[in-house]
């Protein structure tokens, strides 16, 4: 049986989310419903994956079109000043659990929590 994975992201390393990115997509291409959300210092991450330059981007723009981006943290993303470009760019803000993005909404769609 196939099942439901959520992705929570809370590295700032780029080499981590490559590999997030990467799972999301392998899962993806195997069946699995899979979403990633970036939370903790991974929102530091939001400039690169819009940078053409970047080793992000082609990834990122893979899952983006695959929908398997379900959000940003409100509060880490205002804390490291990307929360305007989440906004700019069309990233759901995620703010459930006191303005940060809770995993329990997930589980109670039936998503099992994976974190990097």
């Amino acid at each position: 049986m196939v099942g439901k994975y959520v992705l929570f992201a809370f590295r700032g390393e780029p080499m981590c989310f490559i590999h997030v990115l990467l799972n999301a997509l392998d899962m993806k291409a195997k069946g699995f419903e899979v979403k990633v959300v970036l939370e903790g210092e991974a929102v530091k991450l939001v400039p690169m994956l819009y940078s053409e330059d970047s080793p992000l981007y082609g990834l990122y723009n893979r899952a983006l079109d695959q929908g398997l981006i379900a959000g940003i943290c409100k509060a880490c993303s205002q804390k490291f000043g990307t929360y305007d470009l989440a906004l700019e760019k069309g990233i759901p803000i995620l703010d459930d659990m006191a303005n940060h993005a809770g995993m329990a909404p997930f589980l109670k769609e039936g998503y099992t929590v994976i974190t990097f």
